[in-house]
């Protein structure tokens, strides 16, 4: 009965739900804004061009003069299918099923900025955005069902930012991240093992047993939270030309409190429904992010940036028991000699990922803005790959345009990239323990091999007045 909670816990994800294979990282999101997203984010945190600066370098607040306003929208459609797919239950017996289907929807991501010059020194900004994402669904009668169903993991963050500058160059700039974390995590239950145990007792005929086995046994995590993380910019201005951006930003680590609900469950009276609350230990990691910009001359300017996230925080993904372990859900499966601390176990053991971004600017006439970027993308998922998030290292290619009519203070941005994977992303998924992270438990497996491909539009509007 090992209900699954994957992807991080349940870290702030966007109101869209955004398939795991279309991040930037782990479960980041490189589409928050068009006018960065153009140059593939190369040197964000370096190049304030609007009021987005909030999210990618508070301290970029300080070279917008009076009030500033950005609202936009991007929009994700990612193919992700797996080729293949076999699976065995706990008894080492083959699954049937499909390879799942399509399992990722087209996601719309809105996003909305301010900022505001209260003197010469020192400016405030707020935001709201999807930082984060991830989501997918497959089919009911996927062949590794019993690893994975549907993932949904939402959310927002409200970002109020503040920046001050030194007036020799320098300027350094804070903002928090409040976010509000929603999650579900679904799938169906496998219990063929405990079905055996059960007969193997007297509790249950074997005729019982092939009756209780072909229920369809779900399980389902649901629960929210409200977290924090600080963002703290810096933004040197070396000469006219050229300057250079450092942002930092801190993990958080909590528990996503929810419930976990079993229905169809077999028991040697029948099939009943258990119901309990839970907490998910969930993290988001801290991570550095480096950028520079030079314009080498009036037209043409070059962009570069790099990010580096501690993925390798991420150990484990475990589901406990908000009720002591005394709930319905424990006792059941306590019952059946299925539970623990925690109540399930999935080893994760990601590592630590960077980002490198290269962009380029192209000043065509007063009016118009040409944008081209590239981006390699590290994920961090590593050997205990999930049916969950079947992710691979990716290329991000991106063209952005920018529009300035005359005689206004308004400005348009559009951008679209595509994502190209490194091969099929292979999933060799087994059970583990908590104890035993690395040491296979039982027969329960599933293999596949998933084809993934991504592109994004974005559109976004600012206005300075």
């Amino acid at each position: 009965m090992r209900t699954v909670f994957d992807a991080k816990g349940a870290v702030v994800l966007t109101a869209a739900m955004i398939p795991g294979m279309a991040m930037a990282g782990g479960f980041s999101l490189n589409e928050q804004s068009a006018s960065a997203m153009g140059t593939a984010n190369a040197g964000a945190a370096a190049n304030p061009q609007n009021a987005s600066t909030v999210i990618f370098n508070p301290a970029g607040m300080t070279q917008l003069s009076g009030t500033n306003l950005s609202f936009g929208a991007a929009v994700l459609d990612i193919d992700a299918e797996a080729d293949s797919a076999s699976a065995t239950n706990q008894l080492g017996q083959p699954v049937s099923g499909t390879t799942g289907g399509d399992i990722a929807d087209p996601a719309y991501l809105p996003s909305a900025f301010l900022t505001h010059e209260m003197s010469e020194n020192v400016a405030v900004g707020v935001g709201l955005h999807a930082p984060y994402g991830l989501a997918a669904d497959y089919d009911d009668d996927f062949t590794g069902r019993y690893f994975a169903d549907e993932t949904e993991l939402t959310g927002i963050a409200l970002t109020p930012s503040i920046a001050v500058d030194s007036g020799n160059g320098l300027s350094l700039g804070v903002g928090v991240n409040i976010m509000y974390l929603d999650g579900k995590l679904s799938k169906f239950a496998d219990t063929s093992g405990a079905l055996y145990k059960l007969e193997q007792k007297g509790a249950i005929s074997a005729q019982e047993r092939q009756q209780l086995a072909a229920a369809p046994t779900y399980s389902n995590v649901e629960g929210d939270t409200i977290e924090y993380t600080l963002r703290i910019g810096a933004l040197y201005e070396l000469s006219d030309r050229t300057q250079f951006g450092l942002t930092a930003e801190t993990g958080t680590g909590s528990s996503l409190e929810g419930d976990i609900t079993i229905s169809d469950f077999p028991t040697q009276n029948g099939l009943t429904t258990l119901k309990e609350e839970a907490e998910v230990p969930l993290d988001i990691p801290p991570s550095v992010t480096f950028g520079a910009r030079h314009q080498l001359n009036d037209d043409v300017t070059l962009l570069f940036g790099a990010t580096w996230a501690r993925w390798s925080d991420f150990e484990e993904l475990d589901i406990y028991s908000g009720e002591g372990g005394t709930g319905e859900v424990s006792s059941a499966l306590r019952a059946q000699g299925q539970v623990g601390n925690p109540i399930t176990h999935i080893t994760e053991k990601w590592q630590d990922t960077w980002q490198y971004n290269l962009g380029a600017t192209w000043q065509a006439d007063p009016q118009w803005k040409l944008k081209a970027g590239y981006a390699w993308d590290e994920s961090p998922v590593d050997s205990y790959t999930t049916a969950r998030i079947p992710s691979q290292d990716r290329h991000w290619l991106t063209l952005g345009a920018q529009f300035a009519p005359a005689n206004t203070d308004w400005t348009v941005d559009a951008a679209v990239g595509t994502l190209i994977f490194d091969g099929d992303a292979k999933v060799n998924e087994r059970e583990y323990t908590h104890a035993q992270p690395t040491t296979e438990d039982g027969n329960a497996s599933y293999t596949g091999s998933y084809d993934l491909s991504a592109w994004s539009a974005s559109v976004e509007l600012s206005r300075s007045f």
